[in-house]
């Protein structure tokens, strides 16, 4: 919901076209891994362990959205790309926070099952 709404914001200012990439891209994926795991499809497709890979997304987007937020307040062409750019910073936060919980999950958790049956 807060990728959404930086989007709206960067394109209700007429930002930069890369202000509204990395925020219509980060809405695309969170959708994405939405999907895969409402509709359980990490549990059938194991060929890919999902957690770390929303790990991996989570930590890429912070850091894409830390240089891009950071210029959109710092530039600040319009009140529009100002409150994209807090929108994002705090989407940035939310990223951070995802992946270390799922980092403690994975952690915590053990080691993986495995789908060889016990002889």
């Amino acid at each position: 919901l807060v990728a959404f709404v930086t989007f709206v914001c960067f394109v209700a200012s007429r930002s930069h076209e890369a202000y509204t990439a990395l925020a219509v891209m980060e809405v695309v994926i969170t959708l994405l891994f939405f999907l895969l795991y409402f509709l359980k499809l990490d549990k059938k497709m194991t060929w890919l362990f999902w957690p770390l890979a929303d790990i991996f997304n989570s930590v890429i987007a912070a850091l894409f959205l830390l240089i891009v937020c950071l210029f959109a307040i710092i530039i600040k062409t319009n009140n529009g790309t100002l409150a994209g750019g807090v929108f994002g910073l705090l989407l940035l936060v939310l990223c951070v926070v995802d992946a270390v919980l799922l980092f403690q999950k994975i952690s915590i958790s053990g080691p993986r099952e495995r789908n060889i049956p016990a002889k």
